[in-house]
């Protein structure tokens, strides 16, 4: 009987939010509740509404609201959805949960929200649970892809109850909603939300999305009533809309648990019945829980590890567990989903939360080894909304609208790693006509006014750098070499040639007298800086980390610093930092702009180097438990960094075939290839085969690629998705001479 890898998952891990009360360790905001890989729906726990808790769960409290159906994992900015929130209770309540920080009491002292112990709570793949301590009501949780089935479990008592309510939603509240009550077992609905009501960045992001529910209980309600406001409103009503709605279900004695089961959409009213009927045919809780554990371990049938170490066994599947949440589908189980007013249907699978900026460093670099269908949905889901838009890709999207969270062109960027990579199942001419457009900052395309998220100004398109904006100016210079190996690849010589003669200006921002990448102003020359660690200008980084970020030429970069002095300031970079820590000046493992320097050691003919700190960053950056992420685990980057280095790589710069090589964590790794998207020339598999334990021996002395001695520090892709093995002989004391050939030229 094959071991079961699901088991390993661990959902509790980064469950803490804006609080560390233990230590300066945590701060992972990722949700503990049920869910399946790439689902629509996510059942879980809500500790709290307000504040920078973007899952609303932190692990740091000890009171639960309520149960919603919709949540995203890892991201701070406030947080969006965590819509229909459903809270068992017994008796008499005050009609707010008491922890909503964005609808505070006008009548009540207490709320319905319970006190809980993380000893009474259970999280597993799928599955979630806890004791409400306050009413005695064992809670538990599953979910399909687009639906989710609660079961309560009431002590004695002649008046179980169940709150909906309708009206919440995270980092803000609903605008509108409508709620039909269908007979005494059916609720029926939707909600309207807009930034006018807050949500992600408080309204900052500009999310605006319809919620459609349709939702079931296995025992039938005595008694339904709607409230708002803090009131009860007259009985018998079946219909009702307002801008502040809650159910109360009224279910008497019970001596069986009382399972509400609830399809959703962000379609229409139609697509959440269609959901729910096709994914919920009946209320078999247990089927439903058996039935996602078997959907995660199906997933880890694409990569599978094995070691001496549960504890990397446990946080190396939690990480491959976040990796495989987003991003998730958006479309209803006839194909259907909205983008704005349209409604459409298409022959991928639509696909949304989208963080860009996070993500194109390992997250989508691991999606094209393992996953590749979801990179090709990816692709089409962000063309067809620059399409209907007339906008660049997005940067940054959520429910079909792109929040322009943080900077560079990111979406430009995926795409253009996916079309060099072979991922094609789309129409690459629009998608090359966008990507050139944005890259361009051209105001008018396919006949109507285009809105590139390029700088608006000649500066950039001039002398390719945004004044006063030195991370901006090095991410679009990063999109630039992307969008120049998409054109090579496309047979558009000339503007190949273009965007990498722009990309290659990097080095212009280099302030030879500083001996840093430093902010210009608008007339060319540098801003006055006071140090290394000045972060003026930059985009979460100071100087010292933003002046590393031109992963597309190491060498030059190091001999713009000089190589003796960039190998020493690349050891103090690592020495310095407290990998554990939530905020660094130096090497920054929670946040993206340091993600993969670590290998830049490769670069530089000292590949014993990377595997030193590679091998520190991953035992001292992760753990185990609710503080177990050093930072926000940010929509699978984080975990996806730790999957790909475990696994023995990295890659060092988009659109470019170079992974490069770490010892691994595990003495064996299998990836199970895609025929549809990848090669399998050798082997329908790739294998990472260590000779001993890599705990143990943390240096690399050889490689062996196909039984082929190789002298490199990297793989190409198209040798990993040919199949076959890479053999490594380990050792205990660096191999300073392995590694040493660095042919690999990104320049050329």
């Amino acid at each position: 009987m094959t071991k079961s890898k699901a088991k390993y998952i661990d959902p509790m891990i980064g469950t803490v939010g804006d609080e560390q009360s233990e230590s300066t360790h945590g701060g992972g905001k990722t949700y503990p509740g049920a869910c399946v890989p790439g689902g629509m729906v996510q059942l879980s726990p809500d500790t709290v509404t307000g504040g920078d808790n973007g899952t609303g769960y932190n692990y740091c409290h000890n009171t639960i609201e309520g149960f919603s159906f919709n949540h995203m994992s890892g991201i701070g900015w406030y947080g969006d959805l965590g819509n229909m929130q459903v809270m068992p209770v017994v008796g008499e309540t005050d009609l707010r949960s008491g922890s909503n920080a964005e609808v505070p009491f006008e009548k009540g002292k207490t709320g319905w929200k319970s006190p809980f112990t993380h000893e009474r709570e259970n999280a597993r793949a799928g599955y979630y649970s806890v004791h409400l301590d306050r009413y005695g009501i064992f809670a538990e949780a599953t979910v399909s892809a687009r639906t989710g089935m609660l079961r309560f479990t009431y002590p004695e008592t002649d008046d179980a109850r169940i709150i909906f309510n309708i009206s919440r939603r995270i980092g803000g509240k609903a605008d509108f909603e409508h709620v039909e009550i269908i007979g005494n077992n059916r609720i029926e609905g939707s909600v309207h939300c807009t930034p006018k009501g807050g949500g992600f960045g408080r309204g900052g992001g500009g999310i605006s999305y319809d919620f459609y529910f349709a939702c079931e209980f296995s025992v039938p309600a005595e008694k339904l009533c709607f409230f708002s406001n803090e009131e009860m409103m007259v009985e018998n009503l079946t219909s009702f809309e307002h801008e502040d709605i809650g159910v109360l279900a009224y279910f008497g004695k019970q001596t069986r648990p009382v399972l509400v089961k609830c399809g959703i959409s962000y379609t229409d009213l139609e697509g959440a019945r269609k959901n729910l009927a096709a994914e919920s045919q009946n209320f078999d809780f247990d089927a439903m829980a058996e039935k996602a554990f078997a959907e995660w371990e199906k997933a880890f049938e694409k990569v599978e590890v094995s070691g001496s170490d549960e504890t990397d066994m446990k946080i190396f599947h939690t990480c491959l567990y976040h990796v495989l949440l987003d991003p998730r589908c958006a479309a209803d189980v006839d194909g259907r989903f909205r983008i704005g007013d349209k409604i459409l249907k298409e022959k991928y699978t639509h696909r949304t939360v989208f963080s860009g900026w996070d993500v194109y460093r390992s997250e989508f670099p691991l999606l094209t080894l393992i996953n590749p269908e979801t990179v090709n949905d990816e692709v089409n889901s962000l063309i067809k909304i620059a399409e209907i838009k007339n906008t660049s890709l997005p940067q940054w999207e959520l429910l079909g609208i792109d929040s322009h969270s943080m900077v560079g062109d990111p979406g430009l960027i995926v795409c253009a790693d996916a079309y060099v990579k072979g991922i094609r199942g789309y129409d690459a001419d629009k998608l090359y006509e966008i990507a050139k457009a944005s890259s361009l900052s051209s105001k008018e395309l396919f006949g109507k006014p285009f809105h590139s998220v390029r700088p608006d100004c000649e500066q950039y398109t001039r002398d390719a750098y945004v004044p006063k904006k030195i991370s901006n100016t090095l991410e679009f210079l990063l999109a630039d070499y992307t969008m120049s190996r998409f054109a090579k690849a496309m047979n558009k010589t000339e503007d190949a040639e273009h965007f990498k003669k722009r990309a290659m200006r990097y080095g212009e921002n280099f302030n030879k007298r500083r001996g840093f990448m430093v902010p210009r102003k608008e007339t060319g020359k540098f801003v006055f800086i006071t140090g290394r660690y000045y972060d003026n200008y930059c985009v979460e980084s100071n100087i010292f980390q933003q002046s590393w970020f031109v992963p597309y030429d190491v060498i030059g970069l190091s001999k713009l610093f000089g190589k003796k002095r960039t190998v020493r300031l690349l050891e103090t970079f690592f020495k310095k930092a407290d990998f554990s820590k939530l905020w660094n000046e130096d090497y920054n493992h929670s946040n993206e702009p340091c993600h993969n320097i670590t290998h830049y050691f490769n670069m530089l003919g000292l590949a014993h180097r990377t595997q030193y700190w590679t091998r520190r960053v991953q035992k001292e950056a992760y753990r185990t438990g609710a503080f177990g992420f050093c930072g926000n685990e940010d929509v699978g980057q984080l975990s996806a960094w730790y999957v790909l280095s475990a696994i023995g790589f990295a890659q060092l710069c988009p659109a470019y075939e170079g992974y490069f090589l770490n010892t691994p964590l595990f003495k064996t790794a299998k990836i199970t290839l895609d025929e549809k998207y990848h090669s399998c020339s050798v082997a329908k598999t790739f294998s990472v085969e260590c000779d001993k334990d890599p705990l143990e021996y943390p240096y690399i002395r050889s490689a062996k690629l196909n039984g082929k001695l190789i002298d490199r520090p990297y793989l190409t892709y198209s040798e990993i998705t040919a199949g076959g093995t890479l053999a490594l002989e380990l050792s205990k004391e660096p191999c300073e001479d392995f590694g040493k050939n660095v042919s690999l030229s990104f320049t050329d």
